[in-house]
């Protein structure tokens, strides 16, 4: 998709020499993505002590020893 935006050209620069990105687009794509996951990680930390993780998977899978 083509958009127009407006972005200062010394923070693409800076931007660029830092990440290593070779195009604008490979470093807004990298920098969105980047952006993507952290949010996510920030939504999965919400749920630290709410879900019990003490799995017994023999018992939920119904197996027997032996």
């Amino acid at each position: 998709m083509r958009t127009t935006l407006d972005i200062p050209e010394k923070l693409i620069r800076e931007a660029m020499e830092l990440t290593g990105a070779r195009t604008k687009s490979q470093l807004i794509r990298e920098a969105l993505e980047a952006q993507v996951q952290q949010i996510k990680r920030k939504r999965l930390l919400t749920f630290k002590g709410a879900i019990d993780l003490a799995i017994d998977l023999d018992s939920v899978r119904k197996r027997k020893d032996g």
